[in-house]
């Protein structure tokens, strides 16, 4: 007898997901816009040899070695802030791996290690009180560890790995950027207890206010990092259409 055709359902197949355009990506331009505005508004006061262009104020006794010390870690940090930002573009890692490769390389050795080791040393002579310093020092060594985790994990070909570590560098490197948005926040905060808690001390409203700002730029940063790398995002299905097979009768 002959076989009739009929029409089966073929199984249901996810869809091939092309890979959206670097301009599609709708943080990717702002995300540069910020970091070269921030490094525009930080760089230049720390490559006069000036103490009096410090943004910061400056250790009494030795003003020239803080200076000099600070003009390191943000010299080297713009290198960071600037290469990380450039690791995290999906586009350049897609199309220019080479130039992703070495942008790498860059932000470990030219921007975390020498801009790291002048952080901790900043820390120490910070004029800010202990509970900062030790907010500092707690960034630089987590940044050193997570970068490195990442680092070792792309010399053993662990993509998926170091993928996650670096978005956690990511999220480390650029809590000082957000670290000025938390300071605004934090002043406006405690403002209304300025006459009353503080007793018209401004200064120590401030330096409450740094402190805050220092813990909870990269702490959040750091827990909005963790949240996208557990997320897990809906994939959609595809059901491919009729196909005809041959059914025996």
């Amino acid at each position: 007898m002959a076989e009739p055709t009929v029409l089966a359902e073929a199984p249901e197949t996810p869809p091939a997901q092309a890979r959206p355009k670097w301009y599609r990506r709708p943080w990717i331009v702002p995300l540069f816009v910020i970091v070269g505005l921030f490094v525009a508004a930080r760089l230049p006061g720390y490559l006069t040899f000036d103490t009096g262009d410090s943004l910061v104020d400056l250790q009494e006794a030795f003003p020239e070695t803080h200076y000099l010390m600070l003009s390191g870690h943000i010299l080297f940090g713009s290198i960071a802030i600037i290469t990380c930002s450039m690791q995290v573009w999906p586009w350049l890692r897609q199309h220019h791996p080479k130039i992703h490769r070495i942008s790498g390389r860059v932000y470990v050795f030219a921007g975390v290690v020498p801009s790291g080791l002048f952080a901790l040393v900043v820390s120490i002579l910070s004029v800010i009180g202990p509970a900062g310093k030790i907010g500092n020092v707690f960034l630089s060594l987590l940044w050193f560890a997570v970068t490195f985790a990442g680092l070792v994990a792309a010399r053993r070909r662990r993509f998926q790995e170091h993928r996650r570590w670096m978005i956690r560098s990511f999220a480390l490197c650029t809590s000082i950027v957000v670290n000025r948005v938390w300071l605004v926040i934090f002043l406006v905060a405690l403002m209304p207890f300025l006459d009353g808690y503080y007793g018209g001390d401004m200064d120590a409203l401030i330096e409450d206010a740094a402190v805050a700002s220092i813990w909870i730029s990269w702490v959040v940063n750091l827990m909005i990092a963790q949240w996208w790398l557990d997320r897990k995002p809906k994939r959609a299905k595809r059901v491919a259409p009729a196909t005809k097979v041959a059914v025996g009768v």
